[in-house]
Parts: C-alpha cells; sequence; structure tokens
C-alpha cells in the first residue's frame, strides 16, 4: 500500500520570523511522524534557517523549484546541486504557477526534472487542466501532453523518485475543488497512464497527490479514494493547525 505524503508550498509567503514560528508548530505537531511523509518547501531565501529546525524532525526540506543546471551564469537561478547540498529531499517542478505565469514548457521542466533525480532529489511533478480545458472535456488530453513532455527519456527506475500532483488549475487558490470523484477520475488516469507507458508495477508504486485548494474540511474525503495517495498544499499549508489535521487525515 502507498504512503500519504503531505508537502506543504509555502509559495512566496513568509518571513524569517513567521517561518521560524510556524516550523516549530508544525515539528512539535508532527513529532516523529511515520505513517504519513510530510515536507515544507519555503521560499528559496529560508532554505537554510527551515532546514536547520527540521534538523532531527520527521519533515522534509523540499524547494519550490530549481534549474537544470548544476552551476553557470544563470543570475537569480538556483541549481539542483546547491539544493541537495542544502539538505532538499525534494523538489517542486512543473507548478502551474510555473507553467502559466512564467511559460515554462514541458520540455523546459523535463531537462529540470532529469537534473533534479541525477542530484537524489525527489521530484514532486505537477500536473493540470485549466478551466477552459477542462470544460471542453480536454482534462485527459492536457494530462497526456503533460506526462509525455515531463517525463520524456525516463524509464521506470527513473520514477522511483517522482511523485505525480495533479491540480487542477482551476481549484488553486480560488477556493474551488474538485470533488473527491472528480480528482479520482483524474488520478485513475494518471495511473493508467503510466501503466500503458511503463508497465503494472510502476503504476502502483508512484505516488499521485492532489493539490488544489485543499483543507481540513476536505483533506480526508479525498485522501480516501484510492488513486489518491496525499496532497500538495498550499494556502493551509501556511496555518500549523490545519495543515496538521490535513496530515492526520492521511493517516
Amino acid at each position: 500500500m502507498r504512503q500519504k505524503i503531505v508537502v506543504g508550498n509555502w509559495k512566496m509567503n513568509t518571513t524569517r520570523e513567521s517561518g521560524r514560528k510556524l516550523v516549530e508548530a508544525l515539528v512539535a505537531g508532527c513529532g516523529q511522524e511515520t505513517t504519513v511523509r510530510v515536507g515544507v518547501c519555503p521560499p528559496a531565501c529560508y532554505l537554510p534557517i527551515v532546514g536547520e529546525q527540521l534538523q532531527g524532525s520527521a519533515i522534509g526540506l523540499g524547494a519550490q523549484n530549481c534549474h537544470f543546471e548544476n552551476s553557470g551564469a544563470f543570475t537569480g537561478e538556483i541549481a539542483p546541486l546547491q539544493l541537495a547540498d542544502l539538505g532538499c529531499r525534494y523538489v517542486i517542478l512543473g507548478h502551474s504557477e510555473r507553467r502559466h505565469v512564467f511559460g515554462e514548457t514541458d520540455a523546459f521542466i523535463n531537462q529540470k526534472v532529469k537534473a533534479a533525480l541525477a542530484v537524489g532529489l525527489e521530484v514532486i511533478l505537477c500536473l493540470g487542466e485549466k478551466l477552459d480545458e477542462r470544460q471542453a472535456n480536454k482534462t485527459n488530453e492536457v494530462l497526456d501532453t503533460q506526462l509525455n513532455g515531463s517525463l520524456s527519456g525516463l524509464d521506470a527506475d527513473g520514477l522511483d523518485k517522482v511523485i505525480l500532483a495533479y491540480e487542477p488549475v482551476w481549484a488553486i487558490g480560488t477556493g474551488v475543488m474538485a470533488s473527491p470523484e472528480q480528482a479520482q477520475a483524474a488520478h485513475v488516469y494518471i495511473r493508467g497512464w503510466l501503466k500503458s507507458h511503463y508497465n503494472e508495477k510502476t503504476s502502483q508504486r508512484t505516488p499521485i497527490q492532489y493539490g488544489g485548494s485543499v483543507t481540513a474540511k476536505t483533506a480526508a474525503g479525498l485522501f480516501s479514494q484510492p488513486d489518491i495517495d496525499g496532497g500538495l498544499i498550499g494556502g493551509a499549508s501556511l496555518k500549523p493547525e490545519e495543515f496538521l489535521q490535513i496530515v492526520a487525515a492521511g493517516r
């Protein structure tokens, strides 16, 4: 049975002090959690501070993005090797904000995925359709395109450290959430894609999170679906009590 994974994406939020208090509360609340895998992804400038606070806890450190080169003249970027050097376990790639606000293509994301995996990071690869695409019944078509492009060139072994995160763009930060049944249907499609492009073993072992306005009230219903393996949590990850309730829903 796949372990539930709950990861908080803080996005461009927190200060050094508010982040410190948030981590203190999460570490105290999670204790030595083993049933659910837990991670937090603070802004890059706070990775060393948060990483130090997480030492000895059950919570893994993650980053929100990276480049595909490990060094070079890429002003403002952060390398996969630098993230690994800071003690990161996870890196989020292909988030809808990177795709649709910053124009990242599947081919560009694919380069990042390969580079991150090459230095031992676990990739949380985000996928999902926009509202107009869902209304046009193109959800599966969009997922197919993103999976093919973002995972291009990876064999089954290469997916050992890939976590997929289905996040319908129309449900991110809007307060509108896909129903458990809608989310499950997308997860079933993704798992079927993995089976047809890789094999049954890869399909069954690959975690698929849901990300899209998950709250403490909705987490249990989502996580009870057979193909939803936890959540990539945005706004609720900034509220320690709510985030801990979401973690508890994964037990």
